[in-house]
């Protein structure tokens, strides 16, 4: 038997995963357990609990395989420095002194780090390097349904490539294409984060959430000045807007002066239509590249499944126009497609690419939901909570499934805290807020007064695999929460022309459909397909829920406040709960109300995480 550790780390979003004879068995983000939102440090919590689940010693797993290349990475940080000298010495000077103690000698580095968490750990021959984007092609090919697709991989940079093509069959991956740093939608996309105020490598989402409210009036002008993009789906920025290759910022003054305004000051700014305007030009302009992108492909390869990885895999509203326009009959999305996914494609790629061995292939996707994270026992729940001075009932699995869905329909917000936590960015009903989809003032309330962020951030639905088609323009299993689909029409309501006339983020006000609290303003949402086989008890809360209102949607968004990680322990879960507005908490088969609980526990929760 072969067991394979694969890590990502010292960017951001560090991870590590762990492979059994090319099964995945395990997978978690450090920032869980470190709380630490984006935590780019060695992941030892993570590894730690990986190897608490195979029962193994570190000395004992055959093969230990970093994600990147760091001689790549830092040779293509001399020849940008070089290339634009001598601008950007100051990033330089800052790069360079821990390149030369920590990541230019990383066997070694990783060496010392491993034998921290075991003495007994000393072959150093052990460890081994992918490269970048051919473990996120990994992460996407070989956990896919898939025999043979296409791998596109998008993101802001790995060591050169920004945006590479492979082709997946059986147990090889081919890397056919690349586009080279500095060229990257990746990094087009965080600079105008940047620009809007918003936090790179974190805010990109919040870009995509604000597009809708605007309209895109500036994409001729970043398409005529910005980026040059070929019929083909290949770019080419022009740098001179740009700082992000050798400076400390992502834009520059050139940069603010093309669209008449400075970046925005997320302290002392408000968002304005302006801002909706700029986030809805770079949508459709991220949109317009990965579209011809992919019809190319689908074109030169003549093959019929698409994988994408990467960090602009999350785009799920691109996503969602690749599956509308048909241009592939099967996409497959890596669920952890940024940084934190290439810790799984390391080992899975090492397992199969380089130890040659076979795929055993069955049609079926081999994420297991993505539910690869810490479980914890009803006596550990229970333990738990006894130390944290909660009150709290235990019922059985079909009195807390009534118990559950009785309190949704009555408008009740829900802490959902269920077995193995999701690996990836995505709350997937394991360590879920839940709510009742069908009430007006909910997104309102959800976003206010529990996530305690921007008002105008949309939630997701899930929805029972089964009714998908009853309520979205889906017609596939969407279990990760990366495909964006319009609400039918036939539950839509049509603006007035007052309504119509109402400044972007007022418009939230507006009941749009008959489940508002999922439909976006432009009567679209981020569909999880929820599915019985993966998520059973989640699966069976979601169907009482439709028995008692006809209703087979809940709002499902991450179990944490803004700028905390998920929750990972029943502690955390415990203190999120107490911190916020939340009315239910159930852990397993444990339900507090927050009226029964100790009103000397409440604390201001807010102040103990940095804002994202």
């Amino acid at each position: 038997m072969s067991t394979i550790l694969g890590i990502s780390a010292f960017y951001h979003d560090s991870a590590a995963a762990i492979i059994k004879d090319g099964e995945i068995i395990a997978a978690a983000q450090e920032e869980r357990f470190t709380r630490k939102k984006h935590d780019s440090g060695f992941p030892k919590n993570a590894i730690k609990f990986l190897l608490s689940e195979v029962n193994f010693k570190l000395n004992e797993i055959d093969n230990i395989v970093f994600f990147e290349k760091p001689f790549l990475k830092f040779e293509r940080l001399l020849e940008t420095y070089m290339a634009f000298a001598p601008k950007g010495f100051k990033s330089f000077a800052l790069a360079m002194p821990i390149w030369l103690r920590e990541k230019l000698f990383q066997k070694k580095f990783l060496f010392d780090l491993l034998k921290q968490l075991d003495k007994e750990f000393t072959d150093i021959e052990k460890i081994k390097f992918s490269e970048h984007h051919f473990s996120h092609a990994a992460s996407a090919f070989y956990p896919s349904p898939f025999n043979e697709a296409v791998i596109l991989t998008l993101d802001g940079v790995g060591e050169w490539a920004t945006t590479t093509i492979a082709i997946g069959k059986e147990n090889k991956i081919n890397m056919v294409k690349e586009i080279h740093f500095p060229h990257s939608i990746g990094l087009l996309y965080s600079a105008f984060t940047y620009y809007i105020g918003f936090k790179v490598n974190s805010g990109e989402y919040k870009v995509m959430g604000l597009a809708p409210y605007g309209k895109p009036i500036y994409k001729e002008k970043i398409l005529k000045n910005l980026i040059d993009v070929k019929n083909d789906g290949s770019f080419k920025l022009d740098m001179s807007y740009f700082n992000y290759a050798t400076g400390l910022t992502m834009t520059n003054k050139k940069f603010s002066n093309l669209f008449g305004q400075p970046v925005r000051s997320p302290d002392k700014d408000l968002l304005t239509q302006f801002h909706m305007d700029i986030a809805a030009s770079v949508q459709a302009v991220i949109e317009e590249i990965i579209l011809k992108l992919t019809r190319k492909i689908s074109e030169d390869y003549k093959i019929k499944n698409l994988c994408l990885a990467g960090g602009v895999a999350l785009n799920c509203v691109a996503n969602g126009k690749i599956l509308k326009k048909r241009i592939f009959e099967n996409i497959w999305i890596q669920p952890a497609s940024g940084d934190a996914g290439g810790s799984l494609g390391a080992a899975l790629g090492y397992w199969y690419h380089e130890l040659n061995n076979s795929r055993k292939f069955d049609n079926k996707d081999k994420m297991k939901g993505s539910y690869l994270g810490p479980k914890y026992s009803n006596e550990k729940v229970e333990s738990d909570l006894k130390n944290l001075k909660a009150n709290f009932k235990k019922l059985d699995d079909d009195q807390i499934t009534k118990n559950v869905a009785e309190l949704l329909a009555d408008q009740k917000t829900v802490g959902w805290f269920q077995g193995r936590m999701e690996f990836g960015p995505r709350a997937l009903g394991c360590r879920s807020i839940l709510a009742d989809p069908r009430s007006e003032q909910m997104q309102k309330e959800l976003n206010l007064k529990i996530k305690f962020r921007e008002s105008f951030r949309p939630f997701a639905p899930s929805v029972l695999s089964e009714k998908v088609n009853n309520f979205f323009e889906l017609n596939c299993p969407s279990p990760y929460m990366l495909l964006v689909a319009d609400i039918k029409r036939n539950l839509r309501f049509k603006m007035t022309s007052d309504q119509e006339k109402l400044f972007g983020i007022e418009k939230l006000n507006v009941k749009r459909s008959t489940l508002p609290a999922i439909t976006h303003v432009d009567y679209s949402a981020r569909v999880q397909t929820v599915h019985k086989e993966t998520n059973l008890k989640y699966f069976n809360l979601i169907n009482k829920f439709n028995e008692l209102t006809g209703c087979p949607v809940l709002v499902n968004t991450s179990f944490n406040i803004r700028g905390e990680p998920i929750v990972c322990t029943v502690s955390d879960a415990f203190r999120c709960f107490m911190g916020t507005n939340l009315d239910v908490l159930v852990c397993e088969n444990f339900i507090m109300l927050k009226d029964d609980q100790d009103k000397n526990l409440k604390k201001n929760y807010q102040s103990e995480f940095e804002l994202d």
